[in-house]
């Protein structure tokens, strides 16, 4: 009995465990990630609260269909009613949906509403143009000539020279070469297109509860203000190609005075500053970590 009741409490602690992990995908995650921006913390409320809907619908339909097959089956009930119409019966079955989609559809405006209400004067934008299969960054308002370079995919021989080889912190197919790195606490401003000759991609951050098509010769735009800093990860996420898998899309988020001095540095040498940038964070008593336990 206690072996059994040890085996059920490790289950149950390995499906949960996602939640105590952070910003990037686990094996058997059966939950969001944990929020970094409001907006992804109102998406993780309104997941829970859709399941109050949900679990108890689908144990009703269950309920119900287990009643109809032992008790108006052929042995249980030879002769079957010939009733057609059940006034209160159609009321119910009517009215109720009706009263679940009001409750559903309140909560789902309003948060629809603050992913699509752009604010008017943001403290970043940055445009994010895709390529098959790497995305290219560009930093608006930083000087005459802004701010750009490309991200790629991280690949595993490079990892020793770009002092990337800790798997927690920067895993495989999700790691890159150069990351955006943003500011915590402000307001950035997201443009998303795609190469005019290029397919249809998406960019996808679950961390910060974004995800928005890039269309070659149209401009999307969307929005996020992180709560803390930290390393998160996400990926394209429409499929575009063979190497689809391959396009992951790395930001780094630091206070505010290392924003600005990496902003700087990287003015005139990118690498330099991606390394000091990685001493001062990656070298903090994980302060600032990938795997950060957040509830």
């Amino acid at each position: 009995m206690k072996k059994a009741y040890a085996a059920l409490t490790a289950l149950v602690c390995l499906l949960f465990a996602s939640g105590s992990f952070a910003d990037q995908p686990l094996p058997w995650q059966a939950t969001l990630q944990p929020a970094a921006t409001p907006i992804m913390r109102e998406i993780r409320w309104f997941e829970q609260y859709t399941l109050w809907f949900i679990v108890p619908i689908t144990l009703f339909v269950l309920v119900l269909l287990i009643v109809v097959c032992f008790k108006f089956g052929a042995s249980a009930n030879p002769v079957p009613s010939k009733t057609s119409h059940n006034t209160i019966i159609e009321v119910i079955w009517t009215v109720g949906p009706v009263l679940i989609l009001l409750f559903l559809a309140v909560p789902s405006f309003n948060l629809l509403t603050a992913q699509l209400t752009l604010p008017e004067n943001p403290d970043v934008t940055l445009k994010a143009t895709a390529t098959q299969w790497q995305w290219n960054y560009e930093y608006a308002g930083t000087g005459e000539t802004p701010l750009t370079f490309d991200s790629y995919l991280l690949k595993d021989p490079d990892r020793a020279a770009a002092g990337k080889v800790d798997l927690a912190t920067y895993p495989r197919l999700l790691a890159v070469d150069n990351e955006v790195v943003l500011p915590v606490n402000k307001t950035v401003r997201v443009l998303v297109t795609a190469a005019p000759t290029d397919v249809i991609h998406a960019f996808a951050m679950p961390s910060f509860g974004i995800k928005i098509d890039a269309v070659p010769g149209r401009l999307n735009e969307t929005w996020f203000k992180t709560e803390r800093e930290g390393l998160f990860y996400g990926q394209c996420s429409e499929l575009c190609g063979k190497d689809h898998a391959f396009m992951p899309i790395a930001i780094r988020v630091v206070s505010e005075d290392k924003y600005k001095q990496w902003l700087t540095a990287a003015a005139s040498d990118l690498p330099g500053a991606y390394k000091a940038l990685m001493a001062a964070t990656d070298g903090q008593a994980k302060t600032v970590d990938v795997a950060e336990n957040v509830q």
